[in-house]
C-alpha cells in the first residue's frame, strides 16, 4: 500500500498493492496502523455507496457538525474526483486537486475535515464507496456549486446531470461569509 500526501496538506492518495493470480485478485484497501504511520488519524463510523450515470456530478459537499473526514474509492466504473481546501487559515484555501479514480487503477482518496469533495462519473454505473469518520448530519452539512468561478475546477463535462440540491448550492464566497466556515481551520 502506497500512501502519499498531496499538495493539499492532509489529503492523501492511497494506492493498494494488488496481488493477482489465476484465481483473481486481492487487495488491502484500509489498514489503521499503516494509515496512522502515514499521518491519517481516522476511525470510520459510516459507510455509503453511490451509483451514478455517466455525466453526473455530485459536488462539492462537506460537513462541519460533527466534523467529517472521508475515505473514498471506486468499486466499479470511473470518476473524476475533486478535493477543495475550505480551511480559512490554510495557504491553499480555495485550491483544488482532481484525481481519476477507477475500478481499474484502484486509487483511493482520504480527505480530512476541512475539505469539500465532489466527483463526476465518467462511466455508466459508476459506484463510489464512501467511509465517513462520523455519521452524516444533514443539518450540519452544506455544498458549494460545482462550477464556482472562484474555485475554477476543470470538470470533464460542461452540462452535467445534477441533483436539485447541487444545482442550487451556494458559492465559495457565500460559504466563507457564513459563521460555520470559521470551524474550518488547519490544526
Amino acid at each position: 500500500m502506497r500512501i502519499t500526501e498531496t499538495s493539499l496538506k492532509g489529503v492523501f492518495t492511497i494506492a493498494p498493492d494488488i496481488i493477482a493470480d489465476a484465481r483473481g485478485a486481492f487487495m488491502e484497501i484500509f489498514h489503521a496502523e499503516k494509515f496512522g504511520q502515514a499521518g491519517i488519524k481516522a476511525n470510520f463510523l459510516q459507510e455509503n455507496i453511490s451509483l451514478s450515470k455517466k455525466g453526473v456530478i455530485r459536488a462539492l459537499h462537506f460537513q462541519w457538525d460533527p466534523p467529517l473526514g472521508k475515505f473514498v474509492r471506486i468499486i466499479h466504473g470511473k470518476a473524476f474526483a475533486v478535493a477543495v481546501d475550505l480551511r480559512k487559515n490554510s495557504e491553499t484555501l480555495g485550491r483544488w486537486l482532481g484525481f481519476e479514480l477507477s475500478g481499474e487503477n484502484r486509487l483511493q482518496l482520504f480527505l480530512p475535515f476541512g475539505f469539500a469533495f465532489g466527483f463526476c462519473a465518467l462511466d455508466d454505473a459508476t459506484e463510489l464507496n464512501y467511509h465517513f469518520t462520523v455519521p452524516w448530519n444533514p443539518k450540519g452539512e452544506s455544498a458549494i456549486i460545482w462550477n464556482d468561478p472562484d474555485i475554477g475546477i476543470d470538470w470533464p463535462v460542461t452540462e452535467p446531470i445534477l441533483s436539485g440540491r447541487d444545482a442550487q448550492a451556494g458559492t465559495f464566497k457565500e460559504w466563507l461569509a457564513r459563521p460555520e466556515s470559521d470551524k474550518f481551520r488547519v490544526h
